[in-house]
């Protein structure tokens, strides 16, 4: 599904991953773990396409992606959810999901705007109280939950998710947990960066990266 063979990525002269390869099978729970600094948001903001320079084999469904720009392998059903979530805090929650949902078509094989909007609600009944609450208005694990959402409305065949349940209150790191474990129970591929240790336990794989550099697997 997802192949990476010698990802090497530089922000300015100082290289920040060192030939880094690894694999995300279809349906599969891949977890990426290592230390603060150990190059894991690089990792993952390189393979949407928006993080720093970078040179190496991304292929994707047997095609390369390299030179796709970030709204190309989102649309090709990638889907990124970054630690600092990117919300657009002025909107509400339903605005924030409604803004990015793809339409479906016969060529795309993506469910309705509609059905994949219930599907969240289903994942996340938090969020059905606060639909009309500015995303500035909710807390820091209600925003990872409407991050997390925003990024399924695209219908995505692969999550790349960076520390989901980082820095938030133990109840809604249940929640976002289970939600997570369902979605690949449906079948969602997953590559998730963390240091907690809430996934690892649950995943197929677990890779370790030390210093941008890929130590091995547990």
């Amino acid at each position: 599904m997802l192949s990476v063979e010698g990802l090497n990525a530089w922000y300015g002269q100082a290289q920040a991953l060192f030939d880094v390869s690894l694999s995300v099978g279809e349906g599969e729970l891949v977890v990426l773990q290592g230390l603060n600094g150990a190059g894991k948001s690089t990792l993952l903001q390189s393979l949407i396409g928006i993080g720093p320079r970078a040179q190496g084999q991304i292929h994707w469904q047997g095609e390369p992606l390299n030179t796709w720009a970030a709204h190309r392998r989102a649309k090709a059903g990638l889907g990124f959810v970054a630690e600092d979530r990117r919300l657009f805090t002025a909107l509400s929650v339903q605005e924030n999901l409604w803004l990015v949902a793809r339409p479906a078509s016969a060529s795309s094989g993506l469910s309705t705007s509609a059905q994949r909007f219930e599907r969240v609600m289903a994942l996340f009944p938090q969020l059905k109280t606060m639909l009309h609450r500015p995303a500035s208005q909710m807390s820091g694990g209600e925003q990872q939950m409407l991050a997390l959402a925003r990024t399924l409305m695209t219908g995505p065949r692969l999550l790349l998710l960076d520390e989901p349940c980082e820095g938030i209150s133990p109840v809604l790191v249940a929640a976002m947990r289970d939600a997570l474990l369902q979605l690949a129970r449906e079948g969602v591929a997953m590559l998730v960066a963390e240091q907690n240790n809430i996934l690892a336990q649950h995943a197929q794989r677990v890779l370790v990266l030390t210093s941008g550099r890929m130590a091995g697997a547990a």
